[in-house]
């Protein structure tokens, strides 16, 4: 922040759980100022992919000018030896996340549209040098012995296996969902945590949220949210597939979501998760 920047407060935002995120209240040059600092604190994570803050880095400032209401970057620490772990500070944007909408048509809607404005950004290797894959190796992948429709699986197992189809390589966010959205007054105020961003396929943002709409709210919203996107994207249920088989051996209730103000089981997770598996089988 500067020679003579004073940090005053600090308080701990509410919803995540991959790394230590807090707002900060600045002082320097006479003004206050709010800033974020998000430190990269799991050590396992740090251990598959230790340029973490680098990468968020590079994406903020990839994304910064693109017309999207993203943070904008201050400072990056890229080992840690200035805030005790790999860590970026960056602005802070007003509103926060909304997963149970008052509004769900208009909350699934302007969730579409934001994506386009984010997939018409295409950063070259050298500018962003992380390409998209899935977080599994398939052949390694077991059916989730939990589930009441095995068979299922079995087929989105297969069709995941399958020729990856061809697509065109934009920016994507890579984890795009309710919780990663900044709200106020029903418009969307910020798109936060780009730390997964890479060059890819835009079905893999979409799959992504749908993934998670699924869960939080049943096959019926995640289909709704399709609807929206189909009305400027090209679709192929395979990313649906693939982004599904990324949340192997679980999916798992998000943590962040009963901070944000929703309650949901895992035997509601598990049951919404084979409905979403065997709606994407028909589709394929």
């Amino acid at each position: 922040m500067g020679q003579g920047s004073q940090v005053t407060s600090a308080r701990r935002l509410p919803g995540g759980i991959s790394s230590a995120v807090h707002a900060l209240t600045v002082q320097r040059g006479g003004r206050t100022e709010q800033v974020v600092l998000r430190r990269f604190v799991r050590e396992d994570w740090l251990a598959r992919e230790p340029d973490l803050a680098t990468h968020e880095a590079v994406a903020l400032r990839i994304v910064e000018g693109g017309g999207l209401p993203a943070p904008r970057l201050i400072a990056v620490d890229d080992d840690g030896s200035q805030a005790g772990a790999p860590s970026v500070l960056s602005t802070l944007l007003i509103g926060r996340p909304v997963i149970v909408p008052g509004d769900m048509d208009s909350w699934l809607r302007r969730m579409a549209e934001a994506l386009p404005v984010i997939h018409a950004i295409r950063p070259s290797p050298t500018q962003l040098p992380y390409s998209y894959k899935p977080y599994y190796d398939i052949v390694g992948l077991r059916l989730p012995e939990w589930s009441r429709c095995p068979d299922v699986w079995t087929k989105a197992l297969a069709a995941a296996g399958e020729r990856r189809p061809s697509a065109d390589e934009h920016l994507i966010h890579r984890d795009y969902h309710p919780a990663n959205i900044l709200w106020q007054r029903g418009h969307i105020t910020g798109i936060v945590d780009w730390v997964n961003s890479c060059r890819g396929p835009a079905g893999v943002d979409i799959g992504h949220c749908r993934r998670n709409l699924a869960i939080l709210h049943g096959v019926e919203v995640a289909d709704r949210f399709l609807d929206e996107c189909l009305r400027w994207a090209n679709y192929d249920p395979y990313w649906d597939v693939v982004t599904l088989l990324d949340a192997l051996p679980g999916p798992q209730p998000f943590a962040g979501w009963s901070a944000l103000g929703a309650d949901v089981t895992l035997e509601t997770v598990r049951g919404r998760a084979d409905g979403y598996v065997a709606s994407l089988v028909e589709r394929l």
